[in-house]
């Protein structure tokens, strides 16, 4: 409870730089799950790097672009109730997702050290694939975040799920 209480203080205090954090930390935390209990590396064969990049890929890009689309929504379309939480997914996951999914995949291509050619080729290669499973999850969840999560924990919410490899289930 004390470690709860003090999460809200820091994120009332500085809810930029929480969300931030909290969402490196998650994608951080979501690659070592993935290394250690999904791929089941070990800990000498745990790569460190990749580790970081996730973590640098949640404090400079996930966590800032999706706490920025959040609030950029919740002005779009302010309103908690059901059909706004609908209006708010359906440009979520109609306009936002696709062009956020294009733009983590790029980046993960280019901090992995592709080629601009061999980023191009894995995504057109991997993007389809991707988009559909991303129409699996998340207007069910984006429906239920957009409904019952207030704006300033909705960003950790997505990230948590965000993180969660692809090998566990919820």
């Amino acid at each position: 409870m004390a470690l709860w209480r003090a999460y809200q203080r820091a994120l009332t205090a500085h809810p930029w730089k929480v969300q931030v954090l909290t969402a490196g930390s998650l994608m951080g935390l979501g690659d070592v799950i993935s290394q250690q209990l999904v791929e089941r590396r070990g800990l000498q064969a745990h790569e460190t790097g990749r580790t970081l990049t996730m973590v640098s890929l949640g404090c400079g890009f996930v966590g800032p672009v999706v706490g920025g689309w959040y609030k950029v929504l919740d002005r779009l379309i302010p309103g908690t109730t059901k059909v706004d939480a609908l209006k708010k997914m359906l440009l979520d996951q109609g306009g936002f997702a696709p062009c956020f999914l294009g733009c983590f995949l790029s980046l993960v291509g280019t901090l992995n050290g592709l080629s601009a050619q061999d980023n191009w080729a894995k995504l057109q290669q991997d993007y389809p694939d991707a988009l559909i499973t991303n129409y699996y999850l998340w207007p069910a969840v984006q429906l239920a975040n957009f409904y019952l999560v207030p704006l300033h924990y909705r960003e950790d919410l997505s990230t948590v799920l965000v993180s969660i490899p692809p090998g566990l289930s919820l």
